[in-house]
Parts: C-alpha cells; sequence; structure tokens
C-alpha cells in the first residue's frame, strides 16, 4: 500500500511517518505553507524547514500555500491530496492525529471522497508515552512554539528530553495542560530522527514572545551527516 504523509515538520506528523513506514510503502509527504499563524488545522512555526526534512529523509515533498482561513483551507488540502495521490497511486494518507477530532475528522471526509484509506498510527495514545517514545528512538525535537500559561520564552528551542517530560508532566497535574501540545501549547520543530539521512542543523534563529504566547523562529539551516 502506497502512503502520503500530511507533514508539518512536528513531532507528531514525523512519528507517525515513522509508524506508517515500518508497515507500509511512504511514497511522499504533504505539506501545507499556511499564511495565518493561528491556523485551525495546520502547524505553522518553522514550516518553512518542510523541504530540508523531506530531503533529510529523501522523500518527495508535495507542497502548497494556503491563505488558512477556517474551512476555507481545506479545500487547498483536498487538492493537495489529490495532485498527490495523481503523482505517486497513492492508497491512503497518513496524519499525525494524537486528540484533535476536527483535525481527525476532516481529513477523513476529504479522503472518503477521494477513495483513500485515513490511517492515524497516533490516535489516543497516551500523551507522556509518545514522548518517552520519541527520546527512547532517538529523535531530536525541540520546542518551536509556546501558547499556554505557565510556558514562557525561556521554553522556546529546548530540546525534548526526559527531564523536560517529566516538567510537561508536572505541568499538566498543576494546570491541566497537555503535555504533548494537544490543546496546542506548544509546537514542535524536529531536528533529527531515526529515518532522516541527514540532520538539521540551525545556523541562525530568533525568538519572539510575549508573556505565554512565543515562537522559536529558525531563520537559517541546512544538512549536516550524521
Amino acid at each position: 500500500m502506497k502512503l502520503g504523509v500530511l507533514f508539518s515538520g512536528g513531532k507528531d506528523s514525523t512519528l507517525a511517518l515513522h509508524m506508517a513506514a515500518e508497515k507500509e510503502e511512504v511514497a511522499c509527504l504533504i505539506t501545507l505553507l499556511s499564511k495565518n499563524p493561528e491556523s485551525y488545522m495546520f502547524h505553522t512555526p518553522n514550516i518553512n524547514v518542510t523541504s530540508l526534512q523531506a530531503e533529510a529523509l529523501g522523500l518527495p515533498l508535495v507542497s502548497k500555500f494556503t491563505e488558512g482561513k477556517k474551512e476555507e483551507e481545506l479545500a487547498d488540502l483536498e487538492n493537495a491530496i489529490k495532485e498527490a495521490k495523481q503523482k505517486f497511486k497513492l492508497d491512503g494518507i497518513v496524519t499525525g492525529a494524537v486528540e484533535s477530532v476536527y483535525q481527525a475528522s476532516r481529513v477523513q471526509r476529504i479522503c472518503n471522497r477521494l477513495d483513500l484509506w485515513s490511517f492515524n498510527p497516533l490516535w489516543k495514545h497516551d500523551q507522556k508515552a509518545l514522548l518517552d517514545t520519541l527520546v527512547a528512538k532517538g529523535f531530536r525535537v525541540i520546542i518551536s512554539g509556546i501558547f499556554a500559561y505557565p510556558l514562557d520564552k525561556t521554553w522556546l528551542g529546548k530540546q525534548i528530553d526526559t527531564q523536560l517530560i517529566a516538567r510537561l508532566v508536572e505541568l499538566q497535574r498543576q494546570y491541566g495542560i497537555s503535555p504533548s501540545g494537544e490543546g496546542g501549547e506548544i509546537e514542535t520543530t524536529v531536528l533529527d530522527a531515526p529515518m532522516f539521512k541527514k540532520r538539521l542543523e540551525i545556523l541562525q534563529s530568533d525568538t519572539s514572545a510575549k508573556g505565554n504566547s512565543g515562537v522559536y523562529i529558525i531563520k537559517e539551516a541546512r544538512l549536516v551527516p550524521k
């Protein structure tokens, strides 16, 4: 079975890609570049590095721009999936959805219309367990966005490791946040993973934050040997 992966460059879509590749053939990545930083459907921090990540993975990338308007962006997603299906003869689409019914249900409807299988390998998995899996398998993931109290700019650019996971779990206990960001609390960017043939090295970055909202922006990066 040939699969296309909805790919944002964050931890969930990258882990879903790895899990799908263990069972089926991943033929391509599909990325929507949203002009709206508050898109309901699409991850936006550092979405520009997905081209480097695709190169690191050795996978073709179908990349399309969208204005990111609620619901209207779904038509852009459907067109991108349709193009990928035709070009790579896809049988199904992989998502990194864990808890978001909003996202999963809309992708499912698009897949139904295009006669594609919708595969959500992370669906309803324990969030701490998913973070632990990333660390155990050697993923290098940084926090590229924070959007909830009590997170602040000191979290931006931090790598997810066992200590950071413990801090997130404690914040879940204290404040009820989702440790892997399923409530939109954090966004992430993957710099290295088991399937990457090279890793991303950040050459220039910037941080923009105000209170409990902020982003870590990768301004320049390159691929280097692992």
